[in-house]
């Protein structure tokens, strides 16, 4: 796979507490170059970022983030805020609690309400796999799928593990055929990249890509 094809699959991502406005800048002016699927950014930022970046790049969000307890009237409120700001994209953390108690309609329901509070705008749903079980995984992926959701997500990256080629691949087994699934997390490497993309990843949350590519670029390779 061309590394072009890799970089417009991936969320360039920036998600540290301590980012400045300078480093989101130059995240978007990456994204911008490289042509990566979006950035995804603190919500604080996005309409500022997408002030700037217009039409040329997507700008993705998370809410609810990292940990998901925040209440799902609170989470709908992120969401139309972030949209009214110009997010073109949301990435939400399910509450985890409720997983672990097996509320299964309440999640479905949240995310659901979520999704409409996108106003049509693109909904990514984190489960933090390295949280749950097998079992616990499956499951979610059905209230992923009945939701109306867009995508499922491995992960935070804030948590004690990120995407594994197994969760891909489980998750491939067991979402709805509308549900796209985006790996983020600990992807380090073209090759793991590749791999995560032929096991049935559409977006990779990252921001190691693109370094690579500025790497090879400084190399005279790309």
């Amino acid at each position: 796979m061309e590394l072009k094809e890799i970089l417009a699959k991936c969320d360039h991502t920036l998600l540290a507490q301590t980012a400045t406005w300078s480093e989101i800048k130059a995240i978007c002016d990456d994204g911008m170059k490289y042509q990566t699927a979006s950035v995804c950014i603190p919500a604080s930022f996005v309409k500022q970022a997408k002030e700037y970046v217009g039409d040329k790049l997507a700008i993705c969000t998370v809410i609810g983030f990292p940990n998901g307890y925040a209440t799902t009237a609170a989470k709908c409120f992120m969401a139309s805020d972030a949209v009214d700001n110009g997010a073109d994209e949301v990435d939400m953390v399910i509450n985890i609690g409720w997983a672990k108690e097996g509320k299964w309609a309440d999640i479905t329901a949240e995310i659901a309400a979520i999704k409409a509070a996108c106003k049509g705008k693109l909904l990514k749903v984190i489960i933090e796999t390295c949280l749950l079980t097998d079992e616990e995984k499956i499951a979610l992926c059905k209230c992923v799928s009945d939701s109306g959701a867009d995508y499922i997500k491995t992960s935070t990256g804030f948590s004690k593990a990120g995407a594994t080629f197994a969760d891909v691949e489980l998750f491939a087994a067991h979402i709805a055929p509308h549900v796209k699934i985006k790996a983020a997390g600990g992807i380090s490497s073209l090759e793991d990249a590749e791999k995560f993309i032929a096991l049935g990843a559409d977006r990779l949350g990252t921001s190691r890509i693109v370094k690579i590519a500025k790497g090879l670029e400084n190399d005279g390779t790309y």
